[in-house]
């Protein structure tokens, strides 16, 4: 983008060609995704994909290239295509109630399932099922906040790049691997080989998350399955974890809904793995 630019309009090849990721069988064929915003952005701009840059091009507004002249130069720095862009353009790509100016295409990132469990990772989010996107992405959200290495979305979930999944992770999209499109009886075998405890998490559990706290039997390496947000996890996936765990409920609420209750496992997962004898005693992060 140089100084003589002129902006795209809503008309120009590539808005329509970034228009058309906004659709599934598009991104599969392209194998590139849309995200939206500075902060997301700036997470692409410094993120690589099997050695190349994970962002590939960026649209922009005059105004938001001004007020965020360090992800525009991140996104040069990156080698990404900048494209200077009329706002009714940006607005078309993002397909947002309100649009931030800034809209990336970038590369798909997910990683082979085995290469996650070959890495031994000792919190992981499963999500089985997930169904809305943006609870999709909030729980990738609370994964990386509570430190887990790594998500992974079965073949019955959501499509992890659906716009709305990662305009839901805020930038967490990009700080962890994810694997997608796994069938959930392979991604239970695989991390229980690998030594990894699996737990369901269901409000029928069998199990109290504080029962299990107070028995110091979640400090070792985890797995937490997530179920779909109206009827959570059918009894096939249940019966493949090492336990069925709900959340207690102290008042009188009905239920949590699927990303509330993925924090409170997580961090509870979190929190017991770094307390004396957990497998990141000593871990201050």
């Amino acid at each position: 983008m140089g100084p003589a630019a002129e902006p795209l309009t809503p008309r120009a090849a590539r808005v329509a060609a970034a228009r058309r990721l906004v659709r599934r069988s598009f991104r599969g064929k392209e194998r590139r995704f849309l995200a939206e915003g500075p902060q997301a952005v700036r997470e692409a701009a410094a993120h690589r994909t099997d050695g190349e840059s994970t962002l590939v091009e960026l649209f922009v507004t005059l105004e938001a290239a001004e007020r965020h002249a360090d992800v525009v130069e991140a996104a040069r720095a990156a080698g990404a295509r900048i494209h200077l862009a009329v706002p009714e353009a940006v607005a078309d790509i993002s397909q947002t109630v309100t649009p931030q100016g800034l809209v990336g295409v970038c590369r798909f990132l997910d990683r082979p399932v085995e290469e996650i469990i070959a890495a031994r990772p000792k919190l992981v989010a499963v999500l089985a099922h997930v169904r809305d996107p943006g609870n999709a992405g909030t729980v990738l959200r609370c994964a990386d906040a509570a430190g887990a290495e790594a998500v992974i979305l079965t073949d019955a979930s959501v499509d992890l790049y659906n716009p709305k999944a990662v305009r839901a992770s805020v930038g967490s999209l990009f700080h962890l691997p994810v694997a997608v499109g796994v069938p959930v009886a392979q991604a239970v075998r695989g991390l229980a080989a690998a030594g990894v405890r699996v737990l369901a998490a269901d409000g029928g559990g069998d199990r109290d998350l504080d029962a299990e706290l107070d028995a110091d039997a979640m400090g070792g390496p985890t797995a937490w399955i997530f179920g779909n947000e109206a009827w959570g996890l059918p009894e096939e996936t249940r019966a493949l974890a090492d336990a069925v765990v709900r959340v207690p409920l102290h008042g009188r609420a009905e239920s949590l809904n699927l990303a509330t209750a993925a924090a409170v496992c997580l961090y509870a997962s979190a929190r017991a793995q770094r307390a004396p004898g957990g497998c990141r005693a000593g871990d201050s992060r």
